[in-house]
């Protein structure tokens, strides 16, 4: 056989590196919008000292076309040992730049730090693995535009917020909203492109955007400017029309619904998605509650281990007549499902019962207090010994929360500590169920119908949303952001190695 000549040799290399390229293409495709993860994710966790501070600062905080099926990438830990939220990912503006921002079920209003927040006053950087405080700036986007006093939109925030403006025509459409551990966030409105991907397939997604009205911070006060936590807004799924999902569903580009699916195992991650999930299939539904501003249900009766809890004579405050019904279930208690929340808050009396009614099937534990949480040593196996909680809400929907859910141990040492907290006395907000409850169930807030339904699924596999448009049921896969985040670290640097192999391999060939 004759030698190959140096072109011939040049261009077998042509096409072992187009391989090479084509081959990793392939494995980076359908990288999906607004990828979610975990507040802290990549820290060794906060304190749990620092987690009830969280959920406390977030109660306080409590404010008053073509329909997509979109892929909210979520990512991180939910686990109360792991503290934090949730945050995802997406781009604004044209061009588009990405944003780490906290997604919440338990608000409405969608906004991100600008360049105007000088730095004594938003911060700059984040040790949350993977995450880059990045700063809105409008004059860099072709399609940015402030909002005026004049606008619908200016009127329709002012009725929801409940406030009187004193906003005149033409002028910047301005927002402060204002948190009861005295953090605030203030700045103004203005309309841009968001981006955002749309299921096109099975674990597939194509790009798309929507014009979505969104708050321009300027000023920040408060323990979000804490680097150990800070992203760089937050996204609000709440029910108000002010909402990024709301302006979504107007315009024609989504659902009014939409699910996760919470992980919360060492591993993490989960899946948010707007859209109807039709797998799998939703056992329990259970009516929203009308004209209250959070996800409430009606909360019927609570089980430990098959004992019926006595439920408080009354919620409190927004908890009673609400119905104008004589059935007191419906005006005693009701029950936030909140994303954002991690541990679940009760009434004292009635967390009193269930912590009394879980610890009594192990009466030889020696209890610790720490900080504001009641721990024990224990070698054995929970889900062994102790009780199976049962919550039953309206409409006959019942979900079960297992002791591996409601007791976790602790980085330091080994010792297990139960998630059942106490509401604070005359909280308007006395029951409320966070991650903690609703981790490794897909939960559905369909808004169409007004009802919340869930069932338990293993929130690392997938489930399947119909999208209108096609009128095809797509699979939604579970994501983790911080993994795919070093997954494309990780296939950077085997793109960088294999082209050295191959630049070596053709040096090797041109000097035969």
């Amino acid at each position: 056989m004759e030698p190959r000549g140096l072109g011939d040799r040049l261009g077998g290399l042509v096409v072992l590196l187009v391989v090479i390229v084509s081959a990793l293409v392939v494995n980076v495709s359908g990288n999906l919008v607004f990828p979610v993860s975990h507040k802290f994710n990549g820290r060794q966790g906060a304190s749990l000292s620092e987690l009830k501070s969280h959920d406390d600062r977030r109660h306080a905080r409590f404010l008053g076309a073509t329909q997509n099926a979109i892929d909210v990438v979520l990512g991180g830990n939910g686990h109360p040992s792991e503290n934090g939220l949730y945050y995802a990912k997406l781009g604004i503006g044209n061009p588009s730049h990405d944003y780490y921002v906290q997604v919440d079920t338990g608000s409405d209003v969608f906004w991100v730090m600008c360049s105007e927040c000088s730095k004594d006053e938003c911060p700059t950087s984040s040790e949350i693995k993977g995450v880059n405080i990045t700063l809105y700036d409008r004059k860099s986007s072709s399609t940015s535009k402030v909002v005026t006093c004049n606008d619908n939109f200016c009127d329709l925030v002012n009725k929801q917020e409940r406030q009187e403006s004193d906003c005149k025509a033409n002028e910047t459409c301005n927002f402060k909203l204002t948190y009861g551990d005295g953090e605030s966030t203030s700045g103004y409105y203005v309309k841009d492109d968001v981006q955002f991907q749309k299921a096109s397939g099975n674990s597939q997604t194509s790009n798309s955007s929507g014009s979505v009205v969104f708050g321009c911070t300027t000023k920040k006060y408060g323990a979000k400017n804490n680097p150990n936590s800070a992203v760089s807004g937050l996204i609000g799924f709440g029910q108000a029309n002010s909402s990024m999902l709301s302006q979504l569903v107007a315009a024609g580009k989504a659902r009014n619904k939409f699910a996760h699916c919470l992980d919360n195992t060492k591993q993490g991650g989960g899946i948010w998605a707007i859209g109807e999930v039709v797998e799998p299939k939703i056992k329990n539904t259970s009516p929203i509650v009308p004209n209250q501003d959070h996800y409430n249900v009606v909360l019927e009766k609570i089980e430990v281990g098959g004992d019926v809890i006595e439920l408080p004579k009354s919620g409190g405050g927004v908890f009673d007549n609400l119905f104008g019904s004589s059935s007191a279930s419906d005006q005693n208690n009701m029950a936030i499902f909140d994303s954002g929340t991690t541990l679940a808050f009760l009434p004292p009396e009635l967390q009193e019962q269930i912590v009394k009614k879980i610890l009594a099937k192990e009466p030889g534990l020696e209890l610790r207090t720490s900080g504001e949480f009641t721990c024990f040593e224990f070698s054995k196996k929970v889900d062994e010994i102790f009780p199976i909680v049962k919550f039953s809400f309206k409409n006959s929907a019942s979900m079960w929360v297992y002791p591996h859910d409601y007791l976790f141990t602790l980085k330091e040492d080994d010792k297990w500590c139960h998630g059942w907290m106490k509401s604070k006395p005359g909280s308007k907000t006395s029951i409320i169920l966070g991650d903690m409850i609703l981790s490794n169930k897909v939960i559905v807030y369909d808004l169409e119908k007004q009802v919340i339904g869930w069932t338990d699924h293993n929130c690392s596999s997938s489930i399947k949303v119909k999208d209108d448009q096609s009128g095809s049921d797509y699979s939604v896969q579970y994501h983790n952001l911080a993994d795919s985040d070093a997954s494309s670290l990780r296939l950077t640097m085997s793109f960088v190695l294999l082209v050295t192999a191959a630049a070596t391999a053709m040096l090797q060939m041109i000097s035969i």
